[in-house]
């Protein structure tokens, strides 16, 4: 078997619930090696949030904690932060998502970090960069909100949403993840460790860039592509709420299916890509569209854009989501069907590329997790089961750092793990 991509990088995994343990999973699917520390008799909060099943550990930890090791550790005592020490000086990577000032408060400063091991990187998760709310705490719909995602989300003259996608926790988890391996790559060449930081409110933005784009070009006039300009509204001076108008210039919206009286997600996405608007008036029986003036070019349609999906919804009404996309895709139609989680879950694709695995706990028994969605020729993923609370302590500090058993047995009496 081929090595894993990040084989023989220890990971120090000092997060907890979703924005942490999301980076250092990915990295664990990578093939580190990644030491989750946990308190004793507690472990993640998450573990016993959200429970489906009493007294088992949630979906909410499981799904975030693939492929890791856990340990114990007391950092409070002093053979506790002895043993803590003792992993700083063996690992590459210390991962952390604590309140702001947490870890300086412990007595583990970067600065001191260093001093422990000079080629340690250490990375954090901070819900703001250094400014005025650099002290705040930040949850997921607090990062959408202040990252820009929440007021550009919803329809136009309605209150402002987050969405269901967590851009939030699991995207600046994403973004850590990669400054990891990059400061990772630099550490070959340096040898040094350095810092990686990264803030919720930026991660959040970084995904929200297209909205940043259209903020800049509302001081040169009206956003054409979104419907509000069709329909006459006037624009105020910030990005306003679209609603599901597509984000690209290229005008789509969610059109109901046939079926969309009782289910809630027979809908599809239909775009009204220039490039094959002939075959869309074909398609939705409208040939005259195709050099009718008010119609033929993108920038005619544009103020008719609303009886133009009128006339494209009438259309997919009369087919199920799954046909519009079976109809539209060999003509070249950008569509997508509004898939419920429940048929995500039951797609055999998804099962057969990893993107969706089975996983077996031994006390929960079978469940489904979301696998790695980056996936390496040389060096595949497999998804191993979240660990219980301490099940690794004795193994990582006996194979990591080298304890006796007379010594592990003595840190467990002191209390520290």
């Amino acid at each position: 078997m081929e090595a894993k991509a990040l084989e023989g990088v220890k990971i120090l995994d000092m997060t907890h619930v979703q924005s942490g343990p999301t980076c250092t999973q990915l990295l664990a699917w990578f093939g580190a090696d990644v030491i989750k520390v946990e308190r004793p008799g507690v472990g993640d909060a998450t573990r016993g949030q959200l429970q489906d099943i009493p007294d088992v550990d949630s979906l909410y930890f499981t799904m975030l904690n693939h492929n890791k090791r856990s340990v114990t550790l007391n950092t409070k005592s002093d053979k506790g932060k002895e043993i803590f020490i003792k992993l700083i000086e063996e690992c590459d990577v210390m991962v952390e998502n604590f309140a702001p000032g947490a870890l300086d408060r412990m007595g583990f400063s970067w600065e001191r970090i260093q001093e422990i091991n000079p080629r340690m990187i250490y990375a954090s998760v901070k819900g703001f960069g250094p400014g005025p709310y650099s002290d705040c705490k930040v949850y997921e719909n607090v990062a959408q909100c202040a990252g820009g995602a929440a007021s550009t989300t919803g329809m136009l003259g309605e209150v402002p949403l987050v969405t269901g996608a967590q851009i939030g926790d699991s995207g600046t988890g994403l973004h850590l993840a990669f400054g990891i391996v990059t400061a990772l790559f630099h550490r070959t060449h340096s040898g040094k460790g350095q810092r990686v930081e990264c803030a919720m409110q930026d991660g959040v933005l970084n995904l929200c860039r297209v909205k940043l784009r259209d903020q800049q070009r509302l001081t040169h006039g009206p956003l054409n592509e979104y419907s509000q300009a069709g329909a006459g509204i006037p624009f105020g001076e910030a990005t306003p709420r679209a609603g599901n108008d597509s984000g690209g210039g290229q005008p789509g919206r969610i059109l109901k299916c046939k079926g969309w009286e009782t289910d809630p997600d027979s809908y599809t996405y239909f775009i009204t890509q220039a490039a094959v608007w002939k075959n869309v008036c074909d398609t939705i029986g409208k040939p005259e569209w195709k050099e009718d003036p008010d119609f033929a070019t993108p920038k005619a349609r544009l103020p008719r854009l609303d009886e133009v999906f009128e006339a494209v919804e009438a259309w997919t009404m009369t087919k199920s989501k799954f046909e519009v996309m079976e109809i539209c895709n060999p003509l070249n139609i950008p569509v997508g069907p509004i898939l419920s989680m429940k048929e995500i879950s039951e797609d055999m694709s998804l099962r057969e590329t990893g993107t969706i695995v089975e996983v077996d706990h031994p006390e929960r028994g079978k469940y489904l997790t979301v696998g790695n969605p980056v996936k390496l020729s040389a060096s595949p993923s497999e998804v191993v089961r979240s660990p219980l609370l301490g099940e690794h302590t004795d193994e990582i500090l006996a194979d990591v750092l080298g304890m006796s058993t007379e010594e592990i047995e003595a840190a467990k009496a002191d209390g520290a793990v």
